[in-house]
């Protein structure tokens, strides 16, 4: 395939992938959308779908794979502020809700997929966060000198209440967000000092 090609075939295939977040809504999930719709709003026939998707589970699940790749650029994005100093915490958590304040139908589509009724995608999912977690827990091991298994039970617990607190945010007004966003800092605080206590502990025990 020549190069012009190529590039045309990539750019036609993100259509169809703009065109399905861009139409994923608080209203609408992502099985609702039909391959039709998707294709109208692409701007291309039903046809040209299928060069580029067998269906819209495929094309579902490019859309999770999607979602995990932008968490985690999320997650180096918010290790960069932190390098310029700042608290940990406040920024990893800013930072996720900024995310989810830009992209709300990834974040969306990540929730409902995850205790959805297709096993493919909840594997999908899960999968995409478990990666997080791990990154996660990675930089925590490294930054605060833990064991690897206390860093990646910091990083679990922290997603949970992060993830719980963004499905959150989504219906709030800005008010009840900014409240959200300390209550969750303080949650996260908790978790890392308790995180650093046993730590040092079972180091010395």
């Amino acid at each position: 395939m020549s190069g012009i090609r190529a590039q045309q075939k990539e750019k036609t295939r993100r259509q169809l992938i703009d065109a399905a977040l861009g139409q994923l809504s608080a209203e609408r999930s992502f099985s609702s959308l039909s391959l039709r719709e998707v294709s109208k709003e692409a701007g291309l026939a039903p046809t040209s779908f299928y060069r580029h998707f067998s269906d819209m589970d495929e094309l579902g699940l490019t859309l999770v794979d999607e979602a995990g790749l932008t968490l985690r650029q999320l997650m180096r994005q918010a290790r960069q502020r932190i390098a310029k100093g700042g608290s940990v915490i406040k920024i990893s958590v800013q930072t996720f809700m900024e995310f989810i304040e830009d992209n709300a139908n990834i974040f969306r589509l990540l929730l409902r997929e995850r205790s959805g009724t297709s096993a493919d995608f909840r594997a999908a999912v899960n999968r995409e966060i478990h990666y997080f977690t791990l990154e996660l827990a990675d930089y925590l091991q490294k930054a605060n000198q833990l064991e690897a298994n206390i860093a990646y039970l910091q990083a679990n617990a922290a997603v949970t209440i992060v993830f719980n607190a963004g499905a959150d945010a989504l219906d709030m007004k800005k008010l009840e967000q900014e409240q959200l966003l300390a209550n969750t800092i303080q949650q996260l605080r908790f978790i890392a000092r308790g995180a650093a206590e046993f730590g040092s502990r079972s180091l010395h025990h």
